[in-house]
């Protein structure tokens, strides 16, 4: 098997790459990884112009040479390039498999929304040694490279097909065309980085999404690094727990609440193919 990276967000160190190819050698010996040149590239936030980061990956993800795309890293800048590449992905871009999470999730969705390649929530090529120790990385590798199910999250035994994002991305993909069609899906969720108000806010804007009426239910992963709320008595006064959110707007959306998943930006992130697989 032969592994693209691009970064369609934030660049990435070379240190991170080698790192990744290291653990992948010794790993995966038989298997090849390849950056792209774009993901070192800076320009302000991003890896690159838009067009850069467009280019990029329609190079790799159009390359018959390639048979996963891994995705650099998160942060943000994926949704900027969706108009661009969408429609100029060809038929070699829908044999792929495609990996990573957080703001990967926009072309998660958009790919999967239209039907092409194979989307999956897992960790990132710039994830090894920063918040993964390694266990999630190997789940990433083994799933592209043999579809080992070691990695996947235990709720998806049940044999529903599921699909997860960052609260985040789903919340800014409502009312797009790059929101997939999730009817009958367990939808799974996590967050990072954000106060309990706009958590809250958020939910509520997924529990009255007409494009998400017909999911299976919810599941919530990590949610981690909450932020101060700003108020004078102290920083976590809200007065809900996230999982209490959770339960209440689902309650209000009409689907039940199924409980944890083991995703988000934590040590363990696991692995969440979208769809059935």
């Amino acid at each position: 098997m032969r592994i693209g990276v691009v970064a369609p967000a934030r660049t990435v160190s070379r240190e991170s790459s080698l790192r990744v190819a290291g653990f992948m050698a010794l790993t995966y010996p038989e298997h090849d990884i390849v950056f792209h040149p774009q993901c070192y590239l800076e320009e302000g936030h991003f890896a690159g112009s838009d067009a850069v980061r467009a280019a990029a990956f329609l190079e790799f993800a159009n390359d018959p040479g390639f048979d996963a795309i891994w995705f650099a890293r998160g942060g943000y800048g994926s949704n900027r390039i969706l108009h661009e590449v969408m429609p100029k992905l060809n038929a070699s871009a829908g044999h792929k498999t495609y990996a990573g999470f957080s703001d990967m999730g926009f072309l998660l969705g958009a790919l999967y929304a239209r039907r092409i390649g194979r989307s999956v929530h897992a960790s990132m090529a710039s994830s090894l040694g920063r918040n993964d120790p390694g266990d999630a990385t190997a789940w990433a590798l083994g799933w592209l490279i043999d579809k080992d199910r070691r990695g996947l999250d235990p709720s998806l035994a049940d044999g529903r097909p599921a699909a997860a994002f960052n609260l985040s991305i789903l919340d800014a993909l409502i009312g797009t065309p790059w929101l997939p069609d999730l009817t009958d899906h367990v939808l799974m969720i996590e967050e990072v980085g954000e106060p309990l108000y706009r958590i809250d806010r958020m939910l509520f804007t997924m529990a009255h999404a007409t494009q998400l009426q017909g999911i299976a239910g919810v599941r919530l992963g990590k949610v981690t690094a909450i932020t101060d709320n700003g108020e004078q008595e102290g920083s976590y006064s809200f007065g809900e727990t996230v999982e209490q959110m959770i339960v209440r707007w689902c309650r209000e959306m009409g689907v039940p609440y199924l409980g944890a998943a083991e995703i988000g930006h934590v040590k363990l992130n696991r692995v969440v193919p979208f769809g059935i697989f």
